[in-house]
């Protein structure tokens, strides 16, 4: 049975004071989160205004960028990039289950589908696995990428005059690095494309591996011009993996499989901004990545975007229907279930991922009740919570958060 609305306005209200006693290292309230994607995650912050057009983007970023970290947020990382992070370490018979368990994650997750793990979790599980198999593309590459290497890639292209010459330069440095992936700046027509090719034909093509590279090579260059850089396409140099989904938020919403190459297209102009990084800010990127990259910049423009960050500003409390919620964005009904079907998304599916995400950031990193986490969220009762998280995850929030210890 439902209870009365006064009731749970007190509830909840009696849930958020004490979510602000919390300790320094819980997870943030509800309104300071939002969905996020791996082995990438949404950024939570409004992305930046774009330029009216491709000729004024470089005019658009002022000669000194500051970029504001963003509200800490409990983005989630699929299950199947955690997997993939540790196929070379099963590969060299090392202990797998050991380095899960040294980051608070349990085995046992690996055996369910849909399960997520926290960015947080994920970024510890990343440099745990490059120092145990001293190599910073985890064995997807014949040659290592030595402990060291992605700094010493950032301290080069620090120097360079605009992003242009800084991507140009991080190809190279990849090219020296790796053996097996090979990569190219090209550009025509006012766009310019990012393309990794396998150098073994015949060989099946390491997806991770591309996977990650392209996350480096876009993290990195929007790190240092200070903005995210839209990727208007992408496509890929293999089949359509089962966690396509997930590319949405790590690329765009334009994507084809099955191509001789993989590559991602931008607007050109973008070439020229002026790289605004430093030493002293290299420090502080170096030493929260890869978090810095795996948050802040994925593809935040979408529509599907633009209404989570709506939805996490009205947590905890109700969010709109769809009708109001169309209303709000100058849409009619229609046109916005066509948006979002383009994006292969749909107003319940966000409502869900954002309560997912913002939920195992609280069991992972709180030790707030479920009856808190399942107030602070919208749900009337602990019932329904349990069977929505069941649903999301597989597990019942106790057992994930059980799973999490053992």
């Amino acid at each position: 049975m439902q209870q009365p609305r006064a009731t749970l306005n007190a509830q909840r209200s009696a849930s958020r004071r004490r979510a602000s006693k919390a300790s320094a290292g819980a997870a943030p309230r509800a309104g300071a989160g939002l969905q996020g994607s791996g082995p990438g995650a949404s950024a939570d912050a409004e992305p930046p205004a774009q330029a009216a057009g491709p000729r004024t983007v470089a005019a658009a970023v002022p000669a000194a960028v500051v970029i504001t970290a963003p509200r800490s947020e409990p983005g989630t990382v699929a299950i199947c990039f955690v997997a993939a992070a540790l196929e070379s370490v099963r590969a060299r018979h090392l202990d797998a289950d050991g380095l899960l368990a040294k980051v608070g994650l349990s085995p046992a997750l690996l055996q369910v589908p849909q399960a997520r793990v926290s960015v947080k979790h994920y970024g510890e599980l990343w440099r745990l696995v490059a120092l145990t198999l001293d190599d910073e593309f985890f064995g997807q590459d014949s040659r290592r990428m030595k402990a060291g290497s992605f700094a010493m890639l950032v301290h080069a292209v620090l120097g360079c005059k605009n992003l242009g010459q800084a991507l140009d330069r991080s190809l190279r440095f990849f090219g020296l690095i790796l053996d097996d992936i090979a990569g190219s700046l090209q550009r025509s027509g006012g766009e310019a494309t990012v393309c990794l090719t396998e150098r073994a034909p015949g060989r099946a093509p390491r997806i991770f591996g591309q996977e990650v590279l392209l996350m480096l090579l876009h993290g990195v260059a929007c790190w240092l011009v200070g903005r995210r850089i839209p990727i208007l396409r992408a496509q890929f140099g293999y089949p359509e993996p089962a966690h396509s989904a997930e590319y949405r938020l790590m690329y765009c919403t334009e994507l084809t499989f099955g191509r001789p190459t993989t590559a991602i297209v931008f607007v050109a102009d973008y070439l020229a901004l002026p790289i605004v990084q430093n030493e002293r800010s290299v420090k502080d990127f170096l030493r929260t990545a890869p978090e810095s990259i795996l948050v802040k910049y994925k593809n935040g423009s979408s529509l599907s975007a633009r209404i989570r960050r709506r939805l996490r500003q009205m947590l905890p409390g109700e969010v709109p229907d769809f009708e109001t919620l169309a209303g709000e964005l100058n849409m009619t009904t229609a046109t916005l279930r066509r948006r979002l079907h383009e994006e292969g998304a749909s107003y319940q599916e966000i409502k869900d991922q954002l309560r997912r995400d913002l939920a195992i950031g609280y069991l992972s990193h709180s030790d707030r009740s479920v009856m808190d986490i399942a107030l602070e969220l919208g749900f009337s009762e602990r019932s329904a919570f349990h069977r929505a998280f069941r649903k999301w995850t597989g597990a019942s929030p106790g057992e994930f958060r059980r799973g999490l210890q053992t």
